[in-house]
């Protein structure tokens, strides 16, 4: 029979479990690990032979939870890595209301600057990198001031784009995709009217550009592109959902994707084609992660 003791006792230790589950998912988790996440991805069409791709996502800067000498830790750590190709997948701003101070996008991209790799370190935008941009959010066209920034220090970025890399047999195409969450529901003053949320991707006008038989790597920041991806297009790499940033089990509650855990993270293959979503460096809406630690992503293909 069970006592008023054992029961309060059970309580308590219920209530315990919850306390120190949310002190390492606030105090630990997000702000002190950091693991290097490995995906061994042989797709069909690939045959531009091996190539080590290093992923970084979503860093949200904003301090104190990432700042720029934390940044430039995990970019000495992810050149140890001895990366063919680097690729940055977006979200470089911070969004969540403990924001004590943001990091300058000219600080960002200086520290970006130092990642290393043979063919190159090439970026995309994410969807908070669009929305940190009021006046672009209202004339809804051109680039983002974060992307105007990465170009002028010097940084490829893709914009829905394609670029050949390699020569020869090792040669294959590089394409990267605009936000397709891009601008967010607001309201325009000169014209008094109400602009509906929209994407600033453009899938097949990217894939056009793509002019001989090289095999194609995608970057596109949100994961809900892939079922529109063709096999042409040998590997996806995307970020955006943190994996959850909350995982019990290998689940999580919440995914900010329409498809829900389908493609919260991880290598996932639909009718041959190959997609790896990564779960990222930072935090958005709260700096909190719970089964789900920072990681490099590293990409071992072929």
């Amino acid at each position: 029979m069970l006592t008023r003791r054992a029961f309060l006792r059970g309580l308590a230790g219920i209530g315990g479990a919850f306390f120190a589950g949310g002190a390492y998912g606030f105090g630990v988790e997000p702000h002190l690990r950091l693991r290097v996440q490995r995906w061994q991805v042989s797709p069909p069409g690939w045959t531009a032979g091996p190539l080590r791709i290093v992923a970084l996502a979503d860093p949200h800067l904003g301090k104190p939870f990432m700042g720029a000498e934390r940044l430039a830790r995990i970019v000495e750590r992810a050149n140890a890595l001895e990366p063919d190709l680097i690729v940055l997948l977006g979200d470089y701003v911070a969004s969540h209301p403990l924001v004590l101070e943001k990091v300058p996008s000219a600080t960002t991209a200086a520290v970006f600057r130092g990642l290393k790799a043979p063919l190159g370190v090439h970026v995309i935008m994410g969807n908070h990198d669009w929305w940190d941009d009021a006046e672009i959010q209202v004339r809804r066209t051109g680039r983002p001031a974060m992307q105007r920034v990465y170009e002028a220090a010097g940084l490829s970025v893709l914009h829905n784009a394609a670029v050949r890399i390699g020569e020869g047999a090792g040669a294959f195409w590089l394409l990267g995709l605009g936000s397709q969450i891009a601008y967010v529901q607001t309201w325009d003053p000169v014209n008094r009217r109400v602009l509906p949320r929209a994407g600033a991707d453009d899938l097949d006008g990217t894939l056009a550009q793509v002019t001989d038989t090289a095999p194609a790597i995608l970057l596109a920041h949100e994961p809900d592109i892939f079922p529109r991806v063709p096999d042409r297009v040998s590997l996806t790499l995307s970020g955006h959902t943190h994996g959850g940033q909350v995982r019990i089990l290998g689940y999580a509650p919440v995914v900010p994707s329409r498809y829900g855990n389908r493609f919260a993270y991880g290598h996932i293959v639909e009718e041959d084609r190959h997609l790896v979503v990564s779960g990222g460096l930072g935090c958005s809406v709260a700096p909190l992660r719970f089964g789900s630690p920072p990681e490099i992503t590293v990409i071992e293909l072929g």
